[in-house]
């Protein structure tokens, strides 16, 4: 969601409640027959997008905090995971099997098993006739890497001769990080699920086409056109107000 939608949301907010103290102030003539614009209800539903927009803020706060807590806790992963094969290889464990664990190394890093063709060598192999297809091995999303590393500590609980006297690199520390390491991207699952349906409730009250906020502010300045004219002072007072609609 771009800040220049949030912004245009607390513009809308802020330009409706100026609409209702104008409305207030025109007395006992402002009496419009459609009772979403009379200005108890026009209070409530004020009351209702300031709810929503509060409780996106909290949310927002929420999801954020819940982002960096996962960005800080997966930060130290790629260079464990180095610290890991390293300390595989200094056992007396089968190539093969250490082979293995450097394979999901590779992945954790983002790195190809053969480097990725240049420019030149693509051109070169086309013009033999030869199928180019090469996509992108860098895996790094979050589930990616948590994929890879649980893997990797599945593996390495699996070698027997895997017995690091570091406690950081020790399988019970590493179960432990594994599990800590799910908890978090799950926290964030669940904060952008709760910013996703707090989104969508500030949009209905907001931008309904027949409830919303933004409809309702449209039919206050069409009211008061009728009954001021739209070359009256009162109508140039909330017409240059501006109510943005947001698909």
């Amino acid at each position: 969601m771009s800040k220049v939608y949030e912004t245009g949301c607390a513009k809308n907010a802020a330009n409706f409640e100026t609409l209702i103290t104008y409305a207030i102030g025109y007395g006992a003539i402002y009496k419009p027959s459609k009772t979403s614009i009379n200005i108890g209800n026009m209070q409530i539903q004020l009351v209702k997008v300031k709810d929503a927009v509060s409780e996106l803020h909290t949310t927002l706060a929420s999801c954020s905090n819940a982002i960096a807590a996962r960005e800080i806790g997966f930060e130290p992963i790629q260079k464990l995971s180095t610290r890991l094969l390293n300390s595989l290889k200094a056992t007396d464990t089968p190539t093969q099997i250490i082979e293995n664990a450097a394979t999901i190394n590779r992945k954790l890093q983002g790195k190809r098993v053969s480097p990725k063709l240049t420019e030149e060598e693509k051109n070169a192999l086309a013009a033999e006739g030869k199928v180019i297809n090469q996509i992108s091995a860098s895996q790094q999303s979050y589930d990616s890497v948590l994929d890879h590393f649980d893997k990797l500590v599945k593996l390495l609980s699996s070698i027997p001769q895997y017995k690091p006297n570091e406690t950081e690199l020790k399988i019970t520390t590493l179960t432990a990080l594994n599990t800590t390491l799910k908890q978090l991207n799950t926290t964030v699952i669940t904060n952008e699920i709760a910013l996703s349906n707090v989104r969508l409730l500030r949009n209905e009250v907001m931008y309904n086409l027949q409830t919303g906020l933004v409809v309702t502010a449209q039919d206050v300045k069409t009211y008061v056109k009728s009954l001021f004219g739209a070359t009256s002072v009162q109508y140039k007072q909330i017409s240059g107000l501006s109510f943005r609609m947001v698909k």
